[in-house]
């Protein structure tokens, strides 16, 4: 019987044969995959809109559509903080079934209050908070969700599923939602978002079976000091701790270039847009490269290896956009730089999620999660800013260049050695 060795990697005979046979996770995973396929897409579908709305309905200037980006982002992860330690003494389903409905209700205001003419900044800014609230809560019980839909050594192939699935939604829905904006005006994306909400709602009510309410206890009682737990348990844990703070910090450096990178090409080298989106949709094939090749990689070289190996690839590619020239030369470079960097993300995120989960006790899973993606987002809403007055000071280039820079000295935070998953007990279901 196969499962996880003592050095926390996954055998490689139980992932290898599941890989080969292609073994179905079971109707209830199903259902959860759709539900994120769904609303994913949706998501990809309207990026960019609340700018492009806030541009092209509400004359707002660069100052106010950065602060919509930015508050949005920051306050919506500071009004997540209480929900974590909320989630988990709760029914994980009911709660991402009220976070989609909630996402759903308040983006079809924006449609609802453009068509009578009724639309302002302030409801853009306070939609873009409750979206980015709701999406922190819904992570944070999915998580916990997938843990219990899923058995130990198939959490790898779950997760590469949902990576494959996020990178092509990245590839084909800012693209048709461009498309779809020309013709039906900027709001229709944003409709569609709801509905995707809404679809992805009816997907997690289909999974069905019983889920088992957590119990209550005087310590389960939401308590001040409880709103930190998350961070306490991630910071105090010698094996999370290094992929979350390797995690946030990479990810914050990359976000941070994404509006420099813009400025670059579509002001001082002259790209038209639609060779800007070209250059950043196509390498998206590469999340899917990478996502497929996790699981038979982990089978051969082992689960911390492939880590910690992507985990020093995907930090290499960045510093090279700091010299994009003008042309053809310039357009297939960040190709190149961004192809490179997406497959080897597509093989990373898969395995650090599996060896989070697997590291974290399944009555911990929510505050960690929430704790995690909070971080994140404040992480990248400050280095987002930090480098947009950097940028200022010292040049578009020089500050695309000090965030690659920064980010070759990154794998310093990761493992230096595979540690041994916490010992907690997986809930278990069977499909019905």
């Amino acid at each position: 019987m196969s499962g996880v060795t003592e050095s926390g990697a996954v055998e490689s005979g139980a992932v290898e044969s599941d890989v080969v046979r292609g073994r179905s996770l079971g109707r209830r995973f199903e259902w959860l995959w759709a539900a994120y396929a769904v609303s994913t897409f949706g998501t990809r579908l309207a990026f960019d809109a609340f700018p492009l709305i806030a541009v092209m309905v509400l004359d707002a200037g660069p100052a106010r559509v950065a602060a919509l980006a930015a508050t949005g982002l920051a306050v919506g992860a500071v009004v997540a903080v209480p929900l974590g330690p909320w989630v988990e003494f709760r029914r994980k389903r009911p709660v991402m079934v009220a976070m989609d409905l909630v996402r759903c209700a308040v983006l079809l205001s924006v449609p609802l209050a453009y068509a009578f003419g009724r639309l302002g900044f302030a409801q853009l800014l306070v939609v873009s908070v409750v979206v980015a609230a709701a999406d922190i809560t819904f992570r944070s019980a999915a998580g916990s969700c997938l843990k219990a839909l899923v058995r130990p050594k198939d959490l790898l192939r779950a997760n590469g599923r949902f990576e494959s699935t996020t990178w092509t939604a990245a590839m084909l829905g800012p693209p048709v939602g461009g498309a779809a904006i020309g013709l039906f005006g900027p709001v229709v994306t944003v409709a569609a978002d709801a509905v995707s909400y809404l679809l992805s709602a009816l997907g997690i009510r289909a999974i069905g079976g019983g889920e088992p309410r957590p119990p209550r206890t005087e310590a389960s009682r939401l308590r001040a000091g409880d709103l930190l737990d998350g961070w306490r348990y991630v910071l105090a844990s010698p094996a999370l701790r290094p992929l979350f703070l390797n995690t946030v910090l990479v990810n914050g450096l990359i976000m941070a270039t994404a509006p420099l990178l813009a400025v670059l090409m579509l002001g001082d080298l002259g790209f038209a847009p639609w060779q800007y989106s070209l250059a950043f949709a196509v390498p998206c094939l590469g999340g899917l490269v990478g996502s497929r090749l996790a699981g038979p990689l982990v089978a051969r070289f082992g689960e911390h290896r492939v880590l910690v190996t992507s985990g020093v690839l995907r930090v290499c590619w960045p510093v090279a956009l700091a010299f994009v020239g003008p042309g053809t030369g310039g357009l297939v470079l960040v190709m190149v730089v961004e192809f490179g960097l997406i497959t080897s993300v597509g093989v990373y995120n898969p395995v650090y999620a599996t060896r989070r989960l697997e590291l974290t006790p399944v009555e911990r899973v929510a505050r960690t999660l929430s704790a995690w993606t909070v971080s994140g987002k404040l992480t990248t809403a400050a280095l987002t800013a930090v480098w947009g007055l950097l940028a200022g000071l010292t040049g578009t280039r020089t500050a695309v260049a000090l965030a690659g820079a920064l980010l070759l000295a990154t794998p310093l935070l990761l493992p230096r050695r595979t540690r041994t998953p916490a010992p907690a007990p997986v809930q278990q279901t069977t499909d019905g």
